[in-house]
């Protein structure tokens, strides 16, 4: 007999044993003298796969010999003859058919949730549903219990609540949880029957769950069977577990799981033994760090037992403080001290919750060739397959404006055949047209034409297939699921094919794999009269390929692992740190429950929050014990300033308060090693320090200065020659973005050209020349405008102000002779040219020239038209040395300001042979002085506003150097 002593049967292990190996150990030990054989009776009932691997490998380090049965408590589930043969339907399965049901809910009574949480909902269900069969709760006892108080809130979701009765049913399939309660239930029920008289165990378990906790009941009751629990705290005083009978104020301590177990087995905290007889691996901290997670009703004991605890520094040796200012500090530390781990041939493991710290960790160790084993893998929705699903799904029955189009064609997916690499030169040469000249939405019809004028061969038969997948994407309309996912596949695989015949990469490797395998099952469960609309279908496809995971078959480095915290109990590393360390994370902040508050879920003997807490504690408390640990928080997130863990904040508020115990010197030598390994990070990832940019004045020679400018950038001459430097001696022209911001200079360009379209065939008869107006605005701003809000916004615009400009052109009388043509003038002596485009050019009834400039905002001022806003002045020059042939030479000129607003503000003045006279003699000199090769073009000489960005500003390196500062003239090529 393994076991001597009568049942049930309880042993433990401290926090920061290996335990699989100490298991391995025990069992080992317990097996001496008998025969050989006699292990493979043995059955171990273990808590996860991971386990189950580092208990296999224990037993192989030991030697050639017989392996005990090493079973999954999950696996009772999949025995058909526990089950019967039943078939559980898939959590997807279930999923979906909540989101039936739901649906149908929400088209009856639309003010109950928005549509597009259609799957969040039947997701928050289902995991509803799971914590009721662990927890044997039945659909009717929701029926009965208390809602005084929160009647209106129950009241509405008791409608999705009710939902759910029907899956508890007798003639219900069984989903995953319930059927393996079920099969749980009939293990325990045929081990009463015939009790085995080998050994059972269940080892690694905590028991937090109802199944478990059932399975272990079970097992304990064998004859020969017991429990092996991970971290228990053998440190903890009888009276503090009594502390824990108070269930609803403890359930956040890390051992009150256990408090239960012992209760439900009918043992006291004297029947647990230890189940290899060995000690932790640092008992000092394992009493210090029990003492800090005391129950708060005993905190007071710090007094009375701290003195007792010894020296603290010696305690605490093996224990770094990583206080990083923020998370990239701290995944930059944190993946140095493994690199040192790796250099110093210990085996480490990073445990955390917190999944973007360990990506940015995984990222860092990567300047070092390091690939660490993630246990839980890449999320599926941050793949390659999941971006690309994500980006085809969200575009569906829409038409893309330039910056999605080129966001599809852009990914690494799209078009991955063997033609990649003409399609990523293509696709550069079309992201300069859009930029260039659009339109905002590209179609198939833009695309032939703009493939017929490319030169390249490859341009038409890619401009095809890519207008192909365009007008399959616009065409997409609302319908039953299964039809929304063969079109989203569709389209996906059209796109990732391109010209060729397969479907590229889209499913190739470990990542398309597993998409595969998430679009597949989807469209196995999805319910044929299931009808959604597009945005509801995009968000019911986030929620699926949000579940899935991609996990690498590249062998990855052992001596790192990344770890969950719930799988401290399986690290067994020679240094594991402890990351993420900030509340809200670690431990995390409970999940909105839409459906249950903490009274109801108490009443009805569900999770609480504090349950979830304590064992994110006990985690925490089994993985600080080790024999080499690094705790590390970030003081501040993307957001705000954060708060320190609360087993954080107690562990170092007891050692700063026992300075007695050298606690405080301890304290300080934990965050001095902390702040050894911030400051090599940074040191190792602080970017080169090339000396400040001076700001720049470039003399280049005279043979390659410009002798041609518009009427436009004279202003900009004046005010920042640097960008003139720029676009035309170096020829660096600025890219507009893919979709242009919303901003002035938008609405400028295409407010312009409405009148100019509107001009040309204006009707006499006012309403109906504001009906045209109106008429051609709509069209403009669906051309050129992608954003239907500020389509609306500026359409509302222009109809205030159609009728007032309307009147007004009627009222001016005359006539129109030129509208945004290009007209040119070259001073012979000066070897210059000047161009310019007015908007507008008229003839008055008194036989006046009149210059008219459009603008969106305000008008420039008497003085910045005296120094700066030179455009209409100059065009005056212009039409007075006879630029303007459809007008001849004029000596008096017109010239206005017309602001495209309510007011319909003018800004006009008139310019006779001497202020024409001073325009131009004015001109001449600020030529001349730039003909001089002394002269630079100094950046940003005199902007607007310090705020105003030009379009060179990164180019003069502006920011190095402040608007106060001297230029510095220099001669270049």
């Amino acid at each position: 007999m393994m076991f001597d002593r009568p049942g049930p049967r309880l042993y433990g292990l401290p926090p920061g044993a290996d335990f699989p190996r100490r298991l391995v150990a025990g069992l080992l030990s317990r097996m001496e003298g008998r025969p050989a054989q006699d292990l493979a009776r043995v059955t171990i009932w273990l808590n996860s796969q991971r386990m189950r691997r580092r208990v296999r490998q224990a037993f192989l380090e030991r030697g050639p010999g017989f392996l005990p049965r090493l079973r999954l408590v999950s696996e009772p589930g999949a025995d058909p003859l526990l089950t019967g043969g039943v078939q559980a339907v898939s959590p997807l399965g279930r999923r979906l058919e909540l989101a039936v049901l739901i649906d149908r809910l929400l088209t009856a009574e639309p003010d109950l949730a928005p549509r597009h949480a259609l799957y969040d909902l039947a997701d928050s269900l289902a995991g509803l549903m799971d914590e009721m069969r662990a927890e044997d709760v039945a659909p009717d006892a929701l029926d009965r219990i208390d809602i005084e108080g929160h009647a209106a809130h129950w009241a509405r979701t008791r409608r999705f609540v009710a939902l759910i009765g029907q899956f508890f049913g007798p003639d219900a399939a069984p989903d995953t949880e319930g059927r393996l309660r079920a099969a749980t239930l009939a293990q325990i029920a045929l081990w009463r029957e015939s009790p085995p008289g080998d050994p059972v165990i269940v080892a690694g378990s905590t028991g937090s769950r109802g199944t478990t906790a059932l399975l272990m009941q079970g097992v304990a009751a064998l004859p020969q069977g017991a429990v092996v629990v991970p971290g228990y705290d053998f440190d903890q005083p009888e009276a503090v577990w009594e502390v824990l009978d108070d269930g609803i104020a403890q359930e956040d301590h890390p051992q009150y799981r256990y408090h239960r177990l012992m209760e439900m087995l009918g043992l006291r905290p004297a029947d647990v033994r230890n189940w290899d007889g060995q000690p932790p691996p640092d008992p000092a901290r394992g009493r210090l760090v029990s003492l800090a997670l005391r129950p708060a009703p005993v905190t007071d004991q710090w007094i009375g037992e701290g003195p007792s605890l010894g020296d603290l520094g010696a305690a605490t040796l093996g224990m770094t403080l990583i206080e990083a200012p923020h998370p990239r500090a701290e995944a930059q530390a944190i993946a140095l001290r493994l690199r040192e781990a790796v250099d110093r041939g210990q085996s480490a493991a990073l445990i955390s919750p917190d999944r973007d710290l360990t990506r940015r960790v995984t990222a860092a160790l990567d300047r070092w060739r390091l690939e660490p084993d993630d246990s839980a893998g890449q999320p599926l929705i941050h793949s390659p397959p999941g971006r690309f699903l994500r980006l085809v799904a969200r575009a569906m029955g829409r038409r893309l404006t330039a910056d999605e189009c080129l966001a599809l064609l852009k990914h690494p997916l799209a078009f991955s055949e063997a033609d990649r690499g003409p399609h990523l030169r293509l696709t550069q040469e079309l992201e300069l047209y859009l930029r260039r000249h659009g339109p905002a939405f590209p179609d198939a019809d833009f695309l032939r034409h703009w493939a017929g004028v490319n030169r390249d061969a490859f341009a038409a038969p890619w401009a095809e297939s890519l207008g192909q997948v365009l007008e399959g994407i616009a065409a997409a309309a609302p319908g039953p699921l299964p039809a929304l996912i063969a079109q989203h596949r569709a389209l996906a695989e059209a796109l990732a094919r391109g010209t060729g015949e397969s479907t590229g990469l889209m499913w190739a490797r470990e990542a398309g794999e597993a998409a595969l395998a998430v679009i597949g099952e989807l469209a196995a469960e999805a319910p044929q009269g299931f009808h959604l609309s597009l945005a509801d279908y995009a968000a019911l496809a986030d929620g699926v390929l949000s579940r899935g995971q991609v996990r690498s078959q590249k062998p990855a480095d052992e001596r790192i692992v990344i770890l969950g915290a719930q799988e401290a109990r399986v690290a067994g590393a020679d240094l594991v740190i402890l990351a993420g360390l900030t509340e809200g994370v670690w431990p995390a902040q409970a999940p909105p429950d839409p459906w249950l508050n903490r009274r109801m879920r108490l009443d009805l003997g569900l999770l609480l929050p504090e349950r979830r807490i304590g064992l994110a504690a006990h985690d925490f408390q089994m993985a600080v014990a080790a024999p080499e640990v690094v705790l590390s928080h970030a003081r501040r997130n993307a957001e705000a300033e954060t708060v320190p863990s609360r087993w954080l904040n107690r562990l170092t508020n007891l050692l700063d308060g026992l300075p007695g115990n050298g606690g405080r010197a301890a304290l300080e030598a934990m965050r001095a090693r902390g702040d050894r390994l911030l400051d090599q990070a940074a040191a190792v990832g602080a970017p080169l320090s090339p000396p400040a940019s001076p700001r720049p004045s470039p003399r280049s020679p005279l043979a390659v200065r410009p002798a041609r400018l518009s009427l436009t950038e004279i202003e900009k001459l004046i005010r920042d020659p640097y960008a003139i430097y720029a676009r035309h001696v170096l020829r660096l022209n600025p890219l507009m973005p893919a979709r242009p911001t919303a901003d002035a200079r938008l609405r400028g360009e295409v407010l312009h050209k409405v009148p100019e379209a509107f001009l040309k065939d204006m009707p006499p008869d006012p309403a109906e020349a504001v009906a045209a107006l109106m008429r051609i605005t709509d069209e403009i701003l669906s051309r050129d405008v992608a954003w239907p809000a500020m389509r609306a916004i500026w359409r509302g615009r222009m109809q205030e102000l159609a009728a007032p400009f309307v009147e007004g052109l009627l009222a001016e009388g005359g006539r129109t002779v030129s509208m945004e043509r290009r007209y040119a003038v070259e001073l012979a002596d000066l070897g210059f040219t000047l161009v310019g485009k007015p908007d507008r050019i008229d003839l008055t009834r008194e036989g006046r020239l009149r210059i008219v400039d459009y603008k969106t905002g305000q008008p420039p001022s008497e003085k910045q038209q005296e120094a700066f806003a030179k455009q209409l002045h100059l065009a005056a020059v212009m039409a007075n040395l006879g630029a303007f042939p459809e007008v001849g030479p004029h000596d008096e000129v017109e010239i206005a300001y017309v602001r495209l607003a309510r007011d319909l503000k003018t800004v006009a003045a008139t310019l006779g042979p001497a202020d024409l006279e001073k325009v131009l003699n004015d001109f001449r000199r600020l030529i001349t002085a730039y003909q001089d090769p002394a002269r630079g073009y100094t950046s940003r000489r005199a902007m607007v506003g310090t705020r105003e960005r030009g379009d060179y500003d990164d180019l003069a390196r502006y920011g190095e150097w402040e608007i106060t500062d001297p230029s510095k003239p220099e001669d270049v090529p």
